[in-house]
């Protein structure tokens, strides 16, 4: 061959070997489970991320719930005792500490555990339900005990990805590993919308079965745990104990006018608007917040 035929041919492996490489899928990042306590699942391409400085606020400053944080917190320390303990479904108004509860519990039981296996928090996005039989087969294995927890968890029309949890928690051939357990934080206390079931009710020649497959969903969390509307004087308390603990210094009669104007211009009372409140206080005041 000529030295031109030669070249000729070297460029055309180039470009095949660059056209393959495109179509070849990336490989799999390597999780080390030791280097973080929270992790997100990155479902494509299977990959535990970890997250080193998560968002959470102290468990002390989370008011109003207190009898649903006591039973979460037991079923929680149960389980990272290695004894058995249920999959959890947060459930009601929007705003009240649902998924920041989750991250508080996480972070005081691994204050108070062994520090050589921490309890480990994962959070699977709602479009990546239908991977959680992955990611457990990827779990079971490991030495660590982990919360998969799944923000606002709800289900829509036409969805049926539902059915691959329910499978997942309890039900499938493999079951729910005895290292995971499952919270999720949701506005709905049956996960679907209530014109679907009713749908079901109407359209099915067994309505009372349609109804059934509907709402067992819920019936896989062996604990429901209900947050409602929060009354005036909780939602101020929920305020004292922002301003406290990030060292606000106001007037308390000023500090209570104006939260109460700010609830009435959001229309509502949570723990989301004391925490937007104190957020704009702060700024008001020229005071950054702690972390």
């Amino acid at each position: 061959m000529t030295d031109s035929s030669i070249e000729a041919l070297n460029q055309k492996l180039d470009r095949l070997i660059e056209a393959v490489s495109r179509l070849a899928p990336p490989p799999v990042p390597q999780t080390d489970l030791r280097e973080a306590d929270c992790f997100v699942w990155q479902a494509d391409p299977g990959y535990l991320e970890p997250v080193h400085r998560v968002n959470r606020v102290d468990i002390g400053l989370i008011r109003g719930v207190d009898r649903v944080r006591d039973i979460l917190v037991d079923n929680t320390e149960r389980f990272a005792a290695g004894y058995p303990a249920n999959n959890v479904l947060l459930w009601g108004a929007r705003g009240m500490g649902k998924s920041s509860l989750v991250k508080a519990v996480h972070a005081e039981i691994n204050a108070k555990a062994r520090s050589d296996l921490p309890l480990k928090l994962i959070e699977i996005h709602r479009e990546d339900i239908d991977t959680l039989p992955k990611l457990m087969g990827l779990l079971k294995a490991a030495p660590f005990r982990f919360i998969l927890f799944c923000d606002d968890l709800s289900f829509d029309h036409d969805d049926t990805s539902y059915k691959s949890l329910k499978a997942a928690l309890e039900g499938g051939v493999e079951g729910r590993p005895a290292n995971v357990i499952f919270y999720a934080p949701s506005n709905r206390r049956h996960l679907l919308p209530r014109d679907m079931i009713d749908n079901e009710r109407s359209t099915a020649i067994n309505p009372s079965e349609a109804v059934e497959e509907k709402v067992s969903l819920s019936d896989r969390f062996g604990l429901w745990l209900g947050f409602h509307k929060c009354s005036q004087d909780e939602y101020l308390d929920m305020i004292d104990g922002y301003v406290r603990h990030h060292g606000l210094t106001i007037d308390p009669d000023t500090l209570r006018a104006e939260a109460l104007e700010w609830a009435t211009t959001r229309g509502s009372r949570s723990g989301r608007v004391a925490w937007q409140f104190t957020q704009d206080l702060a700024g008001r005041l020229g005071k950054p917040l702690k972390d």
